[in-house]
This record gives structure tokens, sequence and C-alpha cells, in this order.
């Protein structure tokens, strides 16, 4: 083989490319070994800590969530709690107001209707009274009419209000 020239088949084998090959690849392994390992596992480790606390967070965080949540419905059925709560006293006060306006309608109408039983008999012993001394008068003008002649008026009077009196009971 001429210098200068690569190998004539790609399967010939020169043990010189093989030497040099081997001892570039040491080399490098053993400089990547000392300078970029190192700092690819802190970089690696450095990475796998931030991803444990970010999970870790998560976790915090979810339950943090959770807590808040449970909370969250707690506060809504006590919220809903007191506002039935309050729709019920608020129907016992419309319900009280209620009974108390018909227990007042029905006492103002009780006086209303005693008021007007005490005009009524008021009138009516107004009225009667009126009858009887009409009655009185015509009484005694027909009495003196057919007598003829003019008795006192007061015992006249006296006389027809007894026999008016009798005749009540």
């Amino acid at each position: 083989m001429a210098e200068g020239e690569g190998p004539s088949s790609p399967f010939e084998i020169e043990f010189g490319l093989i030497f040099w090959t081997w001892l570039v690849f040491i080399g490098l392994f053993f400089a990547l070994k000392k300078f970029a390992w190192p700092a690819i596992l802190q970089a690696t480790e450095e990475r796998e800590r931030r991803i444990a606390d970010q999970l870790e967070e998560a976790e915090r965080m979810n339950a943090e969530a959770k807590a808040a949540l449970e909370e969250h419905k707690k506060l809504v059925a006590n919220a809903h709690e007191q506002a039935q709560s309050l729709v019920a006293e608020a129907k016992s006060i419309a319900e009280k107001e209620r009974q108390s306006l018909l227990e007042k309608a029905r006492s103002e109408q009780e006086q209303l209707v005693a008021g007007a039983k005490r005009e009524i008999q008021a009138e009516r012993d107004r009225a009667v009274a009126e009858l009887r001394k009409e009655a009185v008068e015509l009484s005694l003008a027909a009495a003196s009419k057919l007598i003829e002649e003019n008795l006192d008026d007061k015992v006249n009077r006296k006389l027809v209000q007894g026999y008016l009196s009798s005749l009540d009971n």
C-alpha cells in the first residue's frame, strides 16, 4: 500500500488507526470523566431535587386546595342553614304579625259592632220614649175630647204612663 493512500477495502484492518482511535477515545473518556461528568451529574442531581421540590409543593398545594374546598363547602352549608333559619324566622314573624293584625281587626270589628248595638239600643230607647210621649199626648187628646173636660196635665200623664208601664210587663 502506498503512503497517503487509505485502505483499499472497508474491511481491511489497519493497526495504526486502531491504536490512535483507542488512544483518543481513552484520553477523551478520562478528560470527560474528570471535567464533564461532575458537572453533568451535579446538573442532573439539581434537576432531580428541583423536580422533587416541585412535586412536594404540588402535593402541599393540592392538600391546601382540598382543605380550602372542604372549608368552602362548610361555609356554603353554614350559609345555607343560616338562610333557611332566616327564612323560617321571617315566616314566623310574618305569621305572628298576620295574627296580630287579624286580632286587632277582630277587636276593632267587635268594638264597632258593640258601638253600633249601643247606638241602635239608644235610638230604639229614644224612639220608644218618643212613641210613648206621642201615645200619651194622643191618649190625652182623645180622652179630653171624650170627656170634654180638661183634667190636670200632670195627673193625666201619670195615669197614662202608669198604664203604659203596666203594658210593658
